[in-house]
């Protein structure tokens, strides 16, 4: 089911990447982090950086790890993850679903939103300006 309304930056969602994209680029369900905020005129667009398990091979500047206050939901059901800064997508509300917990005692589907902290969406957003090139800004964030 897609979003109908855009969540706060910070926030990990499920993005469907599977339409549209071809490897190298992402190309399955994944999780990944809400980076940037409503825009005008712009309402069911969102740039996300999915996240993945594994760790890069090599120590790169555009990738970082970070961790949840709690597992998600399975298949995914881990509470650290990689943020792939450097795949990071502009995406459709669509492609985007909160994660779904168990039916509470009157049969309605809970949702999760969970949030990265200060400390980490800072650093996942260093990560994207590392992966455009722009380090220089870096320095504004320390």
């Amino acid at each position: 089911m897609a979003l109908k309304y855009h969540v706060p930056a910070g926030t990990v969602v499920l993005c469907d990447f599977n339409t549209g994209f071809c490897p190298p680029e992402m190309v399955k369900w994944r999780p990944a982090i809400v980076v940037s905020h409503r825009l005008a005129f712009r309402d069911r667009l969102c740039t996300v950086v999915p996240l993945g398990q594994s760790g890069p091979e090599r120590d790169v500047v555009y990738q970082c790890q970070i961790s949840l206050d709690r597992e998600l939901p399975p298949p995914f059901a881990y509470k650290t993850f990689w943020a792939k800064a450097d795949m990071f997508a502009t995406v459709s509300l669509d492609r985007l679903d909160l994660f779904h917990t168990v039916r509470d005692h009157t049969g309605l589907r809970r949702y999760l939103q969970p949030k990265l902290n200060a400390k980490d969406f800072k650093q996942v957003r260093t990560c994207i300006l590392h992966a455009l090139g722009m380090e220089d800004l870096t320095v504004h964030l320390r």
